[in-house]
């Protein structure tokens, strides 16, 4: 029997608004994930075409309308910027199980918003979702992203070894992961 989940559009904490990403957001998200430091760890080119934001929201879209993911704009309250976006990049409901991903405009980088928006996601995952873990993969090279893991207790798991093609290259991805009993 299949379970049917109505995820939630917007998430709050103190500093931050979380909103399920919208087309009208691509300017901003362009910005964000047309800058190469940004995307180096992200599993996309760096974009130049505003278009390109455009289709990956709609794509992101797609996948939501399923409920198998979804892609929050990170809007900053005091400025009403968004700087970044995160989400739920696969929700597994059978195994109970889902994985996150994040990215934060440079200019945002050390302030500790991404901190604040996976605990956004992490407490709804576990209150709201009923799941009972929440996996993170990330580049071994990331450091800035395994520290943010590491700051929120995620226990790291081990390497998957060339899981991932990037450019035709094969990538390690470091699996992170935090249970709700953790």
């Amino acid at each position: 029997m299949e379970v049917k989940i109505m995820l939630t559009t917007e998430l709050h904490t103190e500093r931050l608004h979380l909103r399920k990403m919208k087309v009208s957001d691509s300017p901003s998200l362009f910005k964000i994930w047309s800058d190469p430091e940004v995307t180096k760890f992200m599993n996309i080119n760096c974009f130049t075409d505003e278009n390109q934001a455009k289709d990956m929201i709609k794509l992101l879209d797609e996948f939501s309308q399923d409920n198998k993911a979804i892609r929050f704009s990170i809007i900053e309250m005091d400025s009403n910027e968004i700087i970044g976006s995160c989400g739920f990049n696969f929700l597994d409901y059978e195994n109970a199980k889902a994985e996150i991903g994040y990215d934060i405009a440079k200019a945002f980088w050390g302030r500790g918003y991404a901190s604040e928006a996976i605990c956004a996601l992490l407490d709804y995952a576990f209150s709201s979702l009923k799941l009972n873990r929440i996996e993170a993969k990330v580049e071994p090279e990331n450091v800035k992203s395994v520290k943010v893991l590491q700051k929120l207790n995620f226990t790291f798991e081990g390497t998957l070894r060339q899981s991932e093609r990037v450019d035709g290259r094969f990538n390690d991805l470091n699996m992170y992961s935090k249970l709700i009993t953790d």
